[in-house]
């Protein structure tokens, strides 16, 4: 019961912390919203900003475990069609899912505010996922699917539009559609270009 209570509370803060920010959000704003008193928020967390952290650690192993980190990889595709049906499953997972599309509403708010909102906006905006693929290009080279390159420069080639992309869906989210498919033109684009020549 109280885990369930726990749960219940992070995930009233994502909420209303994605909508106001961290500073626009109080303590009797978030226990109203579950029908609590403050004294029975304060069994589970000490404060608002014990909210804060235990939110973004539950955020980032959620993340981890659904779409991958340079320290979570997913397998390296086996061919240069699987790069791109792996980079729509991602993106589809990173454009559709509520809490990853809370938590980067979030984090673009409280980038300029908290100092490990703005390391997490730094790596999940852009050295993370570079990171992620400059491994995945790095074995798809050895595995001759890619044309010998610098996988660090190819992967930030690959992932900087993608990530713009998805930013707009998050200002225009009737543009997501549109975007879903620039997204996977961008992508076949990309093996056209940097594919071995004998890997269709």
């Amino acid at each position: 019961m109280a885990k369930d209570t726990k749960e219940r509370i992070l995930a009233a803060a994502l909420d209303l912390f994605s909508q106001n920010g961290y500073a626009g959000t109080n303590i009797r704003e978030l226990t109203a919203s579950l029908g609590l008193v403050k004294s029975s928020m304060y069994k589970h967390f000490a404060s608002k900003e014990e909210i804060w952290n235990s939110l973004l650690d539950e955020m980032i192993a959620y993340y981890d475990e659904r779409f991958g980190s340079p320290e979570h990889l997913p397998p390296a595709p086996d061919s240069l069609e699987g790069l791109v049906t792996m980079t729509m499953r991602m993106v589809d997972f990173t454009i559709h899912d509520e809490n990853v599309i809370k938590t980067r509403k979030l984090l673009t708010i409280e980038q300029f505010r908290d100092e490990r909102a703005r390391a997490l906006a730094t790596k999940h905006f852009l050295t993370g996922i570079k990171d992620m693929f400059t491994s995945i290009f790095q074995s798809m080279m050895g595995k001759g699917l890619l044309r010998q390159d610098d996988p660090a420069m190819l992967a930030f080639a690959y992932t900087a539009p993608i990530s713009s992309l998805i930013h707009l869906c998050d200002r225009e989210p009737s543009k997501t559609h549109e975007a879903t498919i620039q997204i996977e033109a961008f992508s076949r684009h990309f093996v056209k270009v940097y594919g071995a020549p004998d890997h269709p």
